[in-house]
């Protein structure tokens, strides 16, 4: 199978004041994908944007939205960024060890793709059940970085990550965020 991989810039580094420019800039640059870092303040210490910003975005984009929440309680998201117009919906491993189930459940009954993200120290193993429950994530996103930050070092042990996901699951689409050209990468 063919691996035909997808940009989503992060967002995080645009200009918010311009932000509808900044997404058609990097969709005219071919960008496929508009990758949204949503920080509570709390499971990371930065706060960033949240629904009422995607809901801003919204009315001018029809791109995805792949909204990455770094937050500590997801399910309070789930309803507010669906009504805003949010297209994926990535939240962590490390906040939703208790409750994956009904998350998953919501998100797709909200219309949005739900993915899963891990941090960097959090063993690959963790995402596995919810890759292969019944109601399954449809993407898992390895973060290269500590999240939270811009401008970290890249670590590439964590490729090793993305080596293991594309072995045991050779159609799961796999996003990497990738600090060294300020874009996370989606592979299919």
């Amino acid at each position: 199978m063919a691996v035909t991989p997808k940009i989503a810039p992060s967002m995080l580094s645009s200009d918010f004041a311009n932000l509808a420019t900044e997404a058609q800039r990097m969709l005219d640059f071919g960008a496929d994908w508009l990758h949204m870092d949503i920080m509570d303040g709390h499971f990371v210490p930065n706060l960033t944007i949240g629904a009422p910003v995607i809901e801003s975005l919204r009315k001018h984009t029809k791109a995805y939205l792949d909204c990455h929440l770094m937050v500590t309680n997801p399910l309070d998201y789930v309803e507010p960024l669906a009504k805003a117009g949010a297209s994926g919906f990535t939240f962590h491993i490390e906040t939703a060890k208790n409750d994956w189930k009904e998350l998953i459940q919501r998100i797709k009954s909200h219309g949005m793709r739900p993915g899963i993200s891990l941090k960097p120290r959090t063993p690959i193993e963790e995402v596995f059940p919810l890759v292969e429950a019944e109601n399954p994530v449809e993407m898992v996103l390895v973060m290269t970085v500590e999240p939270g930050f811009g401008g970290q070092k890249f670590m590439p042990e964590m490729m090793d990550k993305v080596r293991i996901l594309r072995k045991k699951y050779p159609s799961l689409d796999i996003e990497v965020s990738q600090p060294i050209f300020l874009t996370d990468f989606f592979f299919q």
